[in-house]
């Protein structure tokens, strides 16, 4: 299974990407994001909703520019977390009930905008990353790893349903309705942290087959 998984590695490097782009990607996804940042700035649907929603888009953006001398992560982990970042970056524009979603959700047989639900399952492929940090650090063994990559993000989804609760309640009116994104839903945070759950273990089961941190060399030298 090692030699299997080494070989799916080799052939990935030479075939898919040059490999300059490989080593170049975070700085690709990192340009990208800042472009895509400055267009769901332009005339947003509401502009006290983008400036809540892209808060933490930029708060994990500057934490992951400010990390990489000091730690690169596989292209699998940051192509993992652009995922949310692009997609909430776009949810800040339009905001999560409005964007224009209504393909996926007639093919999914909903009447709600599933925008939002799938950033939330998004949000868990961050597990991925977390695994592959304490098990490059050596911090601890790949169980307690998994384990708490899982848990952290079940933490992190039960708090954010709480920040949006308090941002609701504090605003109140239609920028409260518009960030709280509920749109009806009396179980739509309980759906959201399921669906935050449901991602990492994705992510997770994702990362037991590849385990990045045995076969993926790091072109940047990492900091101790």
């Amino acid at each position: 299974m090692e030699k299997f998984t080494r070989h799916v590695y080799s052939l990935a490097r030479q075939v898919t990407l040059p490999h300059m782009l490989l080593e170049r990607l975070p700085h690709l996804l990192a340009i990208s994001l800042s472009l895509l940042i400055l267009w769901s700035g332009i005339e947003p649907f509401a502009r006290d909703v983008w400036i809540a929603e892209i808060t933490p888009i930029l708060m994990v953006f500057g934490g992951l520019t400010w990390l990489y001398p000091r730690f690169r992560f596989s292209n699998t982990a940051y192509l993992l977390m652009a995922c949310w970042l692009f997609w909430h970056t776009v949810g800040s524009h339009y905001t999560f009930a409005n964007v224009p979603f209504s393909w996926f959700n007639e093919l999914v047989g909903s009447e709600r905008n599933q925008f939002d639900r799938v950033g939330h399952f998004f949000v868990g492929f961050y597990a991925f990353a977390i695994a592959e940090w304490l098990l490059r650090k050596r911090h601890c063994t790949y169980l307690l790893a998994t384990l708490f990559s899982l848990f952290l993000i079940m933490s992190i989804a039960a708090a954010y349903e709480i920040v949006e609760y308090w941002f609701a309640v504090y605003y109140g009116g239609d920028a409260g309705i518009e960030f709280l994104g509920s749109q009806g839903d009396e179980w739509d945070a309980q759906k959201d942290m399921l669906a935050d759950t449901l991602g990492a273990v994705t992510a997770l089961l994702l990362f037991a087959w590849l385990r990045p941190d045995r076969y993926e060399s790091f072109p940047v030298r990492e900091r101790r």
